[in-house]
């Protein structure tokens, strides 16, 4: 939108459009209105990315014209929460749109978004926690950012950790995913000076509570420099964490 709305500008100051064209193409500007949904175009502008759309209690036709509304408008796409069949009726209408199975996410760059300053580590305590970690990884990537995958070195097998010590070092930012107890972030944040934000899963017997006992442990992490998003929130960890990997 940003590189759009310049391109608009230096037409009309060139002379090569008119106001009045300048007028139409800025018809929509900043939201366009579905009916069902107001699309805000003017996002990426304000915040740097575009407008990222929660696909749960969509249906498929409104994800549909939503994600064709973000792609006519030059923005990168990325739509969560997608189920496997509503992928595939709309991916025979724009074929452009990738699928991540495990994350449940729907994406298509229509452009190369500007790149983080460094690299984000998604670290999984176990391998149950893997598809909150992917639609984090998925959002990461839209947004721009280099992303490196260390999966199941939870804190029951915590030298599998250790073996993986040096990548860690090389982030600038952390996410983590972890369920049951939830220990892993505050054990990465004693051994690293990076900024990590927990993500507490679902993932657990009865009393993790459908990950509420793993949101507590990390609000309540003894180790400093921990952020937490809600259970499950992949999308947000990532989206704060490209934030953070976008500092000027």
């Amino acid at each position: 939108m940003k590189s759009h709305l310049e391109d608009i500008l230096k037409k009309v100051a060139d002379g090569r459009l008119s106001p009045e064209e300048a007028l139409g193409d800025l018809k929509h500007f900043p939201y366009q209105d579905l009916n069902f949904a107001k699309i805000d175009h003017h996002r990426e502008l304000r915040r740097g990315f575009p407008e990222i759309v929660f696909g749960l209690g969509k249906t498929e036709e409104q994800i549909r014209e939503i994600s064709k509304t973000i792609i006519q408008k030059g923005s990168n796409l990325l739509v969560t929460k997608v189920k496997p069949e509503i992928f595939a009726n709309i991916q025979k209408e724009i074929p452009q749109v990738l699928y991540n199975e495990m994350g449940q996410t729907m994406s298509y760059k229509v452009k190369t978004p500007p790149p983080g300053k460094g690299k984000i580590a998604i670290i999984t305590a176990g391998t149950s926690d893997i598809p909150v970690a992917e639609e984090a990884a998925v959002t990461c990537d839209v947004l721009g950012n280099e992303i490196d995958k260390i999966y199941d070195v939870g804190v029951a097998g915590i030298h599998r950790l250790f073996g993986e010590y040096k990548r860690i070092k090389e982030a600038h930012v952390i996410v983590t995913a972890a369920g049951m107890e939830g220990a892993l972030p505050s054990v990465i944040a004693g051994l690293t000076d990076i900024p990590i934000i927990a993500v507490p899963t679902s993932v657990g017997y009865g009393a993790s509570f459908k990950g509420l006992t793993a949101l507590l442990a990390m609000l309540n992490s003894c180790s400093g420099g921990v952020g937490v998003v809600n259970i499950d929130n992949g999308f947000g960890a990532a989206y704060l964490a490209s934030l953070i990997n976008h500092l000027k």
